[in-house]
């Protein structure tokens, strides 16, 4: 299927998406749908690097943070539209995401994950002593009540939400059939073999970096408008960062379709319990999750599939088998 015709469809299912959300009436559909589509832009973007490249990253709540205080920094110095604030947050993340691969991509291994993981905490601490942006005070983003013609305001932030997702699942479907994509399976599959065949495997890590940095920055841009109140503790959560590894690992690494399945079931599955239980279950339900796909399918739902194709094409595709005599037999 070609790109634009993707591209097509996937804004029709978005259309349906939004004119059910409105035919059911309830702003809470909106709220709950936005977070799991956040959820969906977090593990697409995550994937493309940890997925695609074998890169384990430990600091997506860093660059998720990071669009969420670019919004807060330029909405204190001059308020503008929220889908400039989200490309402003996409730039910064985009920028620091490439910094961090410059420095850190040299290492592998476990040894690439700690330094994300450190660039979390400096990012982090930055924050905290940067009273521009509320410090660890936090700060308050005043927002109407209602938008024309959508109605309240939550239904705006779904709808650029769901955008979003549409633009960050079109983006890892390009680059996943791309020559992009083919250069980033080298570098998973085995990366001393791709540099010995002439692979720029730095330049091609880099470029990963940036576009998953970007696509986390323009999820978080939205963050202070949808919560009210921004403070480091919120932006730089553990459920991010929990929750954009633990989503593609469920759902599949090697497609997109991996991060979009396992971010809708996991989305779903915590804001079912944060309504009926409470909201301090949710990272229990991803640990109990994670360690049985882990168990069980450890290349996740996607690669569940593909083994159940594998195991019965006869069933799936309608193969008939011929019994044909060899020559010089007898009935």
């Amino acid at each position: 299927m070609r790109s634009d015709l993707f591209l097509i469809i996937c804004l029709i299912v978005a259309g349906v998406v939004f004119a059910a959300a409105v035919l059911l009436g309830n702003d809470y559909y909106f709220f709950a749908g936005y977070v799991v589509l956040q959820y969906v832009v977090l593990s697409t973007a995550w994937n493309i690097l940890g997925g695609y490249c074998g890169y384990v990253n430990f600091g997506s709540a860093a660059f998720f943070a990071l669009g969420a205080y670019a919004a807060v920094a330029v909405h204190r110095f001059n308020p503008l539209p929220i889908p400039v604030l989200v490309l402003i947050g996409g730039v910064v993340s985009g920028i620091v995401g490439f910094g961090m691969g410059y420095l850190t991509l040299r290492l592998r291994g476990a040894f690439f994950a700690i330094a994300t993981l450190a660039l979390a905490v400096v990012l982090q601490t930055l924050v905290v002593n940067w009273e521009y942006v509320g410090g660890s005070r936090g700060a308050y983003i005043v927002r109407p009540e209602a938008i024309a013609p959508l109605g309240s305001y939550i239904r705006y932030l779904f709808l650029i939400m769901l955008l979003l997702a549409v633009g960050a699942i079109t983006a890892a479907r390009l680059i996943e059939r791309s020559r992009l994509g083919y250069g980033f399976a080298t570098i998973r599959d085995d990366e001393l073999a791709a540099e010995a065949s002439g692979v720029p495997t730095l330049r091609l890590k880099l470029i990963a970096t940036t576009i998953s940095g970007a696509l986390m920055g323009m999820a978080g841009a939205p963050l202070p408008y949808y919560i009210g109140f921004l403070q480091p503790s919120s932006a730089f959560g553990l459920d991010y960062a929990v929750n954009s590894i633990a989503m593609p690992l469920i759902g599949g690494t090697t497609s997109w379709v991996g991060p979009l399945i396992g971010a809708v079931l996991l989305g779903s599955l915590q804001q079912i319990a944060t309504v009926t239980i409470s909201s301090a279950v949710n990272l229990l339900i991803v640990g109990f999750l994670l360690v049985g796909f882990v168990i069980i399918a450890p290349n996740g739902i996607i690669g569940l599939v593909h083994r159940y194709i594998r195991h019965q094409p006869d069933k799936l595709v309608g193969r008939r088998h011929v019994n044909i005599d060899a020559p010089g037999s007898t009935r």
